[in-house]
């Protein structure tokens, strides 16, 4: 799990850079109208919609584009036809990357997508090749800065929590499934822990340490694809050294 916690940290602090340079409203707005179109405009009905719009508001967008977004969802508004694709493939080393995309164009983006694996020597593979190894759970990193190990472990699984890790320095890492992911997200705010990142994601089963030039390549594609205006989340199971990881952040 170290690989996935280095990076989940590393992308928290990028979102805050991409919020500043308005790409992360793009693919918050995107979620929201799929989300709005798959299971309707009431957040308090949509739990897709409701964590949507929790991550959009910590990202400070203005009421008025949520809305505008809901009601592009529901057909109150006109809007994109998007389409939700996920991709499977190879990265450097030999790592597993799954990509959620969001889409009106798939054959564009299939372009765009396989261009970005070639360039990192790694190539996209047929439906199901690596999606077995990946589990979607409920994730929250908590950091030990301000957090009692005796509150969060309390408050964690007396509310669901499936599990409880502190291998990382400076975190630790919450697991529940799906369905329990906004319970023990409550939770852990009443309890008043320092939460600094909460989503549903895909866990891989196993790492791959990857380390020098495969390391550097493989933090640029996934830099490369976290930037693609279609691309909602990738999910890898690589672990790679901090110091490469530290590149990316500065």
């Amino acid at each position: 799990m170290s690989g996935h916690s280095k990076w989940a940290t590393t992308k928290h602090k990028k979102a805050v850079v991409d919020s500043r340079r308005g790409k992360l409203f793009t693919k918050l707005i995107k979620e929201i109208t799929i989300a709005a179109r798959m299971g309707g405009g009431d957040p308090e009905g949509n739990p897709r919609l409701r964590l949507a719009i929790v991550k959009a508001k910590e990202a400070n967008m203005p009421h008025d584009n949520m809305k505008r977004a809901i009601q592009k969802g529901t057909g109150e508004l006109p809007g994109e036809s998007y389409e939700e694709i996920m991709y499977e493939g190879y990265g450097p080393g030999g790592v597993a990357v799954l990509i959620e995309i969001t889409t009106d164009n798939k054959n564009r983006t299939a372009s765009d997508i396989r261009h970005l694996f070639s360039k990192a020597g790694g190539n996209l593979g047929e439906a199901g090749c690596v999606a077995w190894m990946f589990s979607k759970k409920g994730y929250l990193l908590v950091s030990k800065d301000g957090a009692d190990e005796e509150t969060l472990m309390a408050a964690a699984l007396e509310s669901g929590a499936e599990d409880i890790r502190s291998d990382d320095p400076e975190s630790y890492e919450v697991l529940t499934a799906p369905a329990d992911f906004e319970r023990v997200r409550a939770a852990l705010s009443a309890a008043k822990l320092p939460v600094t990142t909460a989503e549903i994601t895909m866990i891989p089963s196993s790492t791959v340490a990857i380390e020098g030039k495969d390391a550097e390549t493989m933090i640029r594609l996934m830099d490369a694809l976290d930037d693609h205006d279609d691309v909602n989340h990738v999910y890898a199971n690589f672990d790679v050294p901090q110091d490469v990881l530290q590149k990316v952040e500065a």
